[in-house]
């Protein structure tokens, strides 16, 4: 089993489609919806991460390619400089997905990845540019 992550991006015909459901019935794929933004009519967009077999996840993104959507693997994640950290919390008021949060007893940062959709906010937010852009 293997984990990966994609955005995809809707053009306004294929809003009224279960994508994800074939994903999951058809090719034995788990989704985790990490970030959404569909408008009914318009365009829509979707972070999914998605667990399962190589092959399986492999003919799934061929599946949705195949209905013109757009699907871009997220090969990146940010790198955090820890131990140049003042903890000051800036970065916590912008990552909506809660990977940064302050420790409410010791009032250290604390990151965690897994949280992380690499929306890239953190990056201007912090004054010590502490956040980076780390391609996999």
């Amino acid at each position: 089993m293997i984990k990966k992550r994609y955005i995809l991006n809707f053009p306004p015909q294929s809003g009224d489609k279960a994508f994800t459901y074939h994903l999951v019935k058809e090719y034995d794929i788990r989704i985790n919806i990490l970030k959404a933004e569909v408008y009914p009519g318009k365009r829509g967009s979707l972070l999914l991460e998605l667990q399962g077999k190589k092959e399986n996840i492999e003919k799934g993104v061929e599946y949705i390619k195949s209905h013109k959507i757009t699907c871009e693997s997220l090969d990146k994640r940010i790198r955090w400089k820890e131990e140049k950290c003042i903890d000051c919390g800036n970065c916590t008021a912008v990552c909506f997905a809660g990977a940064l949060n302050m420790d409410k007893q010791s009032w250290e940062l604390e990151f965690d990845k897994s949280k992380c959709v690499v929306c890239e906010l953190c990056i201007p937010a912090c004054p010590l540019n502490l956040f980076e852009i780390d391609f996999r």
